[in-house]
């Protein structure tokens, strides 16, 4: 599923959290993966939590307005009552990650009155030079005491229904997902897995399903046509996908 980044109401992509580039309007971008007839669709605002904002609920509603598919939103939810605006207007699911480290019991909260499926745990995380998957939180800048195994283990807790893996290490560089992580976290926690981080291909997908991978998120793949990084957007069609799903 594509994650599109937001900022500043545009949509950017960035490498390893940071040199993000403009890449266009996020209404116009979900218009065009409605064409593609994508499956669902995440939609995360990057810097409402590290400004201590609340979600742009115009922009989301606008957004859900025009998306034919289940939209999860994330990004400055830091109530039950932000949760339910959204979910009202639209939205399918609520992605956290600021709120997970800081008051992880609105997952709870949400779990309790839209069920376990309404709710994303976003986890961001860089492997330390000692092999440790080290959770880091505010869009990567603030290192945290959990690894990404104990905070997925924390969120499923809470009533998490999917956890998204993403490596920031990974991050817009088409190296291919955390293989490693992902294989321990799926096999470690009872609720989907979302592997985020370093897809460039089909092969990718495969690989992380392989490896315990609930569902797949990639970024740059769908936004830019390599090898300039020229802003176009892609999504494979039914039969590149069918024979992706005859291989698992």
């Amino acid at each position: 599923m594509p994650v599109l980044l937001i900022r500043n109401d545009g949509l950017v992509k960035s490498v390893q959290f940071k040199k993000h580039k403009y890449v266009g309007d996020p209404i116009n971008a979900v218009k065009i993966f409605n064409e593609k007839e994508v499956d669902e669709i995440i939609i995360l605002d990057i810097d409402a939590s590290a400004k201590k904002e609340a979600p742009n609920f115009k922009l989301v509603e606008k957004i859900c307005g025009e998306s034919f598919m289940p939209l999860a939103y994330g990004g400055g939810v830091k109530t039950l009552e932000d949760a339910q605006k959204l979910l009202y207007n639209g939205a399918e699911k609520i992605v956290l990650n600021t709120s997970l480290l800081e008051q992880p019991k609105v997952i709870e909260s949400i779990a309790k009155q839209f069920g376990n499926q309404s709710v994303v745990a976003s986890i961001d995380y860089r492997t330390s030079l000692f092999g440790k998957p080290k959770v880091y939180g505010f869009n990567g800048s603030k290192k945290t005491k959990w690894t990404a195994l104990e905070l997925a283990k924390k969120a499923a807790d809470y009533g998490a229904g999917e956890i998204m893996l993403n490596a920031i290490d990974r991050d817009g560089t088409y190296k291919g997902y955390d293989l490693e992580t992902l294989k321990t976290v799926s096999s470690s926690v009872d609720v989907p897995v979302i592997a985020c981080g370093g897809a460039s291909g089909l092969e990718d997908f495969e690989e992380a399903i392989k490896h315990g991978a609930g569902a797949v998120a990639a970024g740059s793949m769908f936004v830019f046509q390599r090898p300039h990084q020229a802003v176009l957007i892609s999504y494979p069609n039914s039969v590149e996908l069918n024979k992706l799903n005859e291989k698992l």
